[in-house]
């Protein structure tokens, strides 16, 4: 296995900043989702055109919505066929459909 890139000190804090930058936009949208203020809709449509929410997992996603837990959301996904380790972005139109039905309320 081919060992990653030597960084420099510098290179190295600008890529720690910008995951740190990363995983705060990601609690940030889920607490957003856990309180109502977004929903399933506007998170497809925000992540046409924006990386940080197009590369959440959408089991994340779906926990973070009110009443969906991790079995739930898990079952969700295997009902419609979405791997445990799809993202957002690599959604289809069908499965996106099929959530936004399963959430019609969101």
């Amino acid at each position: 296995m081919p060992l990653p890139p030597e960084l420099s000190q510098e290179a190295r804090q600008q890529a720690l900043a910008k995951a740190a930058e990363a995983r705060r936009a990601r609690a940030e949208l889920k607490e957003k989702l856990k309180m109502g203020s977004v929903n399933l809709r506007e998170l497809f449509d925000l992540a046409e055109t924006d990386d940080t929410v197009a590369k959440t997992k959408v089991v994340s996603v779906l926990e973070s919505l009110p009443g969906v837990g991790k079995v739930k959301a898990r079952r969700i996904m295997e009902e419609h066929e979405i791997s445990g380790t799809r993202r957002v972005r690599g959604l289809g139109s069908k499965q996106r459909e099929a959530l936004l039905r399963e959430f019609s309320g969101s």
